[in-house]
C-alpha cells in the first residue's frame, strides 16, 4: 500500500524531461556513507557507532553513456559498548551494479533500469549455531550471494524546486549460493521500494552544483519465501526505514540526518533480530543538480 501511494505521488506531480546522468540516477540509488552517533534510541545494542561506507567506481565510456557499471565495495561496521569497544562482525557486501537509461541523456523522459550482483559475509568462520542451537552472532560464519533487478523513476516538483527519484526492485538469493543453516530462518525473496525527494539549495550557484539543502527517503521492504513459518502477510516481513537530511551551509559534503528504522536487523548475523529505533549521524551527500 505505502509503494502504491508513492507510485501515485510520483506520477501526480508535475514533472519534466530531465538532463540527469547516470552517475547521478546511481548515487542517488547506491545510497550514502554516514556515522551514527551513540544516541540511538530503541532496541539496538548499544554502540559507539555505525559506520557504513560506500565508494563507487565507475566503468563507463563517456559521461554521456547510457549504459555504465558501478563497482561497490559496501562495508558496515559496528563498535559496541562493552569492554575494549569492539567492533564485531562487519558486514562486507562488495557489489557490482549495471545501469542502463532508457533514452539518451538529452531527451531523458526519468526511467532507467538497473541489475546488480552482490555478496554479503562477515568474514569470520566460527560454527553458525551455538551449542544451544542459538544463532552465533559474535563469530558465526555468515555468507550469501544475491542479484537484484529494478526501475527507477525520475522527475522534478517545480513548485518546490526539487527533484524526486521513485525505485522498485526485487532481490533473490538463491538457495544454491548461500548457506545452508539459512533455510527457513533467511527470507530468500524480497521486493524493496524507496521514495526520495531532494530539495535543492536556493542560493545562486550555477544549476550543475547545486547541492541538496535537505531531502527525504522513505524506504520499504516486504521479504517472501520460507521465512520463520510466517505467514505471507504477516508483519513480521515488512521492513520501514525514514530518513530526514539536511545540509547545513557551513558543511562541504557532509550534513546531518535522523532515521527511523522498523525491521530485520540487516548486520550479518544478527538478521533474526527485529530493531525498532532512532538514530542520529553525519551523512556524505555528494549529488549535485
Amino acid at each position: 500500500m505505502i509503494s502504491i501511494f508513492f507510485v501515485q505521488l510520483s506520477i501526480g506531480q508535475e514533472t519534466d524531461s530531465l538532463p540527469l546522468g547516470l552517475t547521478l540516477i546511481s548515487q542517488a540509488n547506491q545510497g550514502n556513507s554516514y556515522l551514527t552517533f551513540p544516541t540511538d534510541i530503541g532496541n539496538i545494542e548499544p554502540l559507539w557507532f555505525e559506520g557504513n561506507l560506500i565508494p563507487n567506481f565507475y566503468i563507463r565510456q563517456s559521461k554521456n553513456s547510457r549504459l555504465m557499471a558501478v563497482l561497490t565495495p559496501q562495508i558496515i561496521v559496528r563498535m559496541y559498548r562493552d569492554y575494549s569497544y569492539p567492533v564485531r562482525t562487519p558486514s562486507y557486501i562488495p557489489q557490482v551494479t549495471f545501469y542502463y537509461l532508457s533514452k539518451s541523456t538529452k531527451l531523458l523522459s526519468g526511467t532507467a533500469f538497473y541489475g546488480r550482483l552482490a555478496h554479503h559475509s562477515n568474514g569470520q568462520d566460527g560454527d553458525f549455531f551455538l551449542e544451544n542451537s542459538e544463532i552465533n552472532v559474535k563469530s558465526g560464519d555468515f555468507s550469501t550471494n544475491f542479484f537484484e533487478i529494478g526501475v527507477l523513476k525520475t522527475g522534478t516538483i517545480k513548485r518546490l524546486n526539487s527533484y524526486q527519484f521513485f525505485k522498485s526492485s526485487v532481490e533473490i538469493h538463491p538457495e544454491q549460493f548461500s548457506q545452508s543453516e539459512l533455510d527457513g530462518i533467511y527470507s530468500r525473496y524480497r521486493w524493496h521500494n524507496a521514495f526520495s525527494i531532494f530539495k535543492l539549495s536556493s542560493s545562486n550557484e550555477p544549476n550543475d552544483a547545486k547541492k541538496p539543502s535537505i531531502s527525504l527517503k522513505c524506504e520499504t521492504t516486504w521479504m517472501f519465501g520460507n521465512y520463520n513459518q510466517l505467514n505471507t502477510w504477516s508483519a513480521e516481513r515488512f521492513n520501514l526505514s525514514l530518513t530526514f537530511y539536511y545540509h547545513p551551509k557551513f558543511m562541504e559534503d557532509i550534513g546531518l540526518f535522523i532515521q527511523y528504522y522498523h525491521g530485520s536487523d540487516y548486520y550479518n548475523m544478527y538478521f533474526n533480530h527485529r530493531l525498532d529505533m532512532l538514530r542520529f549521524g553525519i551523512m556524505t551527500e555528494k549529488l549535485r543538480f
